[in-house]
């Protein structure tokens, strides 16, 4: 591992004017890429096995180029209920807190585990578990609850859009962010999978529509990949339209657990997602790499091309 992450340093110098991919060292996977306060942030999963999985880290860039590590800052000694598999967070800031999402313990029916919430008055943490238990633990339409993505929509309604093992519920968070409320209709829980779902699902809008998009194939091998669909409403019908980003044998495989970051600009957009570098066998040898995502003239996603150069300086204050 050393002699791979040998040239990809984490602080690199003002005349670096690309990121590099991957981004930063280390075996990372799942990146949650986010903005708060004119700075990027990527908070992603520590990829080892489900029982070194014990903590999070995060990662900050005022540039997208040289990023600074935020070390555990969610781990084992602040949730009473973790015993392996912390992993896939996603966070949003509101109520002047910051809300970590994230899985834990591979749960399985009759288990105790699913997806948590912590909460710290800064991104970089401390953050601490809420609940001391659960905010999803049941298996419902068949899905795991794992890989949850919270999304705000224009009204000012948050919507949780989580599930693995080829099944996707979304679900409407409390005014607390602590708990799941019922939709207009009375039900909790709506089941919102789309052709060829397994895991992975973000949320974003553009121009009116909204844009799902999803992750296929097994983690741990080369085919995994992104794929997306449009529709007029967060609750669907998502029919698929085609995949945007896959392995490319001559730079790497298994590229898929995504995210979006909004540049400053109209069409800026950024792709944040893992890969398992060409040399690697391990399904956990996974880093975090970012490029950038066009919209054609009709609004399709163009497919992403994967590089090693990754994206260029990009500040998100106006210059003077």
């Amino acid at each position: 591992m050393g002699n791979f992450f040998s040239s990809c340093s984490l602080s690199k110098t003002q005349e670096v004017q690309e990121s590099g991919n991957p981004v930063f060292d280390g075996w990372y996977a799942d990146p949650e890429g986010v903005v708060f306060d004119n700075r990027y942030w990527i908070f992603p999963t520590y990829s080892a096995p489900f029982e070194q999985q014990l903590f999070l880290d995060a990662f900050s860039s005022s540039d997208l180029v040289s990023w600074k590590k935020h070390s555990k800052i969610l781990s084992v000694e602040n949730v009473s209920w973790l015993k392996k598999a912390l992993w896939a967070p996603s966070i949003i800031y509101a109520n002047k807190k910051y809300y970590l999402y994230f899985s834990a313990n591979d749960v399985h029916e009759g288990e105790i585990g699913g997806i948590g919430v912590a909460v710290a008055d800064s991104p970089e943490g401390p953050f601490k578990d809420a609940l001391g238990k659960p905010l999803i633990n049941e298996i419902i339409n068949g899905a795991q609850p794992i890989d949850q993505f919270v999304f705000k929509d224009d009204d000012g309604s948050y919507y949780m859009y989580y599930g693995g093992w080829g099944h996707c519920n979304m679900m409407k968070l409390g005014d607390d962010f602590l708990h799941i409320v019922p939709f207009e209709d009375g039900s909790f829980c709506k089941e919102v999978t789309p052709e060829n779902y397994v895991e992975g699902p973000f949320m974003l809008k553009h121009r009116g529509k909204y844009y799902f998009m999803w992750s296929e194939g097994d983690w741990t091998g080369p085919g995994y990949c992104v794929a997306y669909a449009i529709a007029d409403s967060p609750f669907g019908p998502f029919k698929r339209i085609g995949k945007i980003l896959e392995q490319d044998k001559s730079i790497a495989t298994g590229a898929g657990h995504h995210s979006v970051i909004k540049g400053l600009k109209d069409d800026e957009w950024y792709i944040v997602y893992h890969r398992h570098p060409l040399n690697e066998k391990d399904g956990n040898a996974r880093v975090v790499c970012i490029e950038r995502m066009f919209f054609d003239d009709e609004g399709y996603i163009k497919p992403v091309k994967m590089t090693f150069r990754g994206v260029k300086t990009s500040r998100l204050t106006l210059s003077r």
